[in-house]
């Protein structure tokens, strides 16, 4: 899972001002993106859902951040020194064996996570120069600003409160609603790129000299008629091989179609790309079950803010005690990722009654019964009012950039 086919690994999906960014790098971030969410899925998310969240814009939109502070850095002539990128990398525990770094440790602990020393510290050199990029705009908090923010985390909220799911709500059954809905989400819907394989399995008595022999009266066109040839498809969902044997099937081409013997299990396997199929949209018939899927899924949202636009003013829930912003025991009924984004939200409201939709799709409807203001002077954080002002800083800065340098999208269907 996380593997979506950009094409061409080395062109450029999108260029953002001096800064072009590549379909590997693109993969790279959607993969780290679509792990995070698997963890928060407890390892069942996949590509379907992760099309629904909208895993693919979200990893895009880092990169062309990414981008544009680069092109920012580039025009103040800000660089990382090796010096600069090796004192990152040496202080990172990962590396570390016997309490100090050590280069055997990390060159087996970037293999492990299938990565090239020179990709790891290019990504390491981009990333320290953003953060010294970043940090030339550092806000500093005043005395009366700290104050205002202390007032304002001083307010604890008692409230009642209900949660609403998907499952409040039943969707029926609707043939044109569902190809309404396919139509409208075309690009989303698509067959992965697969790779049609010839397959020369050598069986475990073979030796690797038994397999070089027969690979080099394959090339040639002269092997065995008796020599069993079956046909396979692999793509990145229907793997049968390990990670770094995919990797070299998916750099074969209809010039060089032939991949020398390569263990796979117990037995050497001799590999010829007979078709590349990129990837393409899916017919209506195709991806009706998953258009049905999404359909389903985005009425259910649609009703469920219709009931409760319906019932916030109405309804009976939980009683809570009195809460803070700072509040990290989850209310009842909710869990803590619920309940923590819930607050958040809650307490950025000026609505007193009223109803939230979570990220998860899930709507809370609240009713603030009672508000006091707590005099602890703990709550007044110096870097609470940093954080907020760097928040506004760093979103008026990223509109500049955008006005300044021009951003290119060439991925289609993102």
């Amino acid at each position: 899972w996380g593997q979506y086919s950009y094409g061409d690994k080395a062109s450029a999906v999108a260029q953002v001002g001096d800064v072009s960014i590549t379909a590997e790098e693109l993969q790279r971030t959607y993969s780290n993106l679509f792990n995070q969410y698997n963890q928060l899925f407890q390892g069942k998310l996949d590509e379907k859902q992760a099309q629904q969240f909208g895993l693919q814009r979200q990893a895009l939109k880092t990169l062309v951040d990414q981008a544009l502070i680069i092109n920012l850095a580039q025009s103040y002539r800000i660089t990382v020194s090796d010096q600069e990128l090796f004192n990152l990398i040496k202080n990172q525990q990962a590396f570390h064996k016997g309490g100090s770094f050590d280069k055997e440790m990390y060159a087996a602990v970037l293999g492990q996570n299938h990565l090239t020393i020179k990709e790891y510290e290019e990504a390491m050199r981009k990333e320290l120069l953003i953060q010294k990029t970043l940090y030339l705009f550092t806000p500093v908090a005043r005395t009366l600003e700290t104050d205002t923010i202390a007032s304002a985390q001083g307010v604890a909220d008692k409230i009642e409160y209900k949660l609403l799911t998907p499952d409040a709500v039943t969707i029926a059954s609707d043939e044109a609603g569902v190809k309404a809905y396919w139509e409208k989400h075309q690009n989303e819907f698509k067959k992965e790129a697969s790779y049609d394989l010839s397959i020369i399995h050598m069986g475990p008595e073979a030796t690797q000299n038994d397999a070089l022999r027969h690979y080099i009266d394959f090339k040639k066109g002269t092997l065995d008629p008796s020599v069993n040839i079956s046909k396979t498809n692999v793509s990145t969902q229907n793997n049968l091989f390990t990670p770094e044997v995919f990797k070299e099937i998916t750099e074969l081409t209809t010039q060089k179609p032939f991949l020398k013997p390569r263990k796979v299990g117990n037995e050497f396997v001799i590999l010829k790309l007979d078709a590349f199929n990129p990837a393409a949209r899916k017919t209506y018939e195709e991806a009706k079950a998953e258009a049905n899927a999404g359909y389903v899924n985005e009425m259910k949202k649609s009703k469920l803010q219709a009931l409760a636009q319906n019932s916030y003013k109405t309804f009976t829930g939980n009683v809570s005690d009195f809460i803070m912003h700072t509040q990290t025991v989850p209310l009842s009924g909710l869990t803590a990722a619920e309940s923590s984004e819930f607050i958040e939200k809650l307490f950025a409201t000026k609505q007193k009654q009223g109803f939230l939709t979570l990220k998860s799709g899930n709507v809370i409807l609240y009713n603030v019964l009672e508000q006091k203001l707590l005099q602890d002077k703990t709550v007044a954080e110096e870097n609470t009012a940093m954080k907020l002002k760097g928040n506004l800083l760093n979103q008026k800065l990223m509109k500049m950039l955008e006005s300044k340098y021009p951003v290119k999208i060439y991925a289609e269907g993102i």
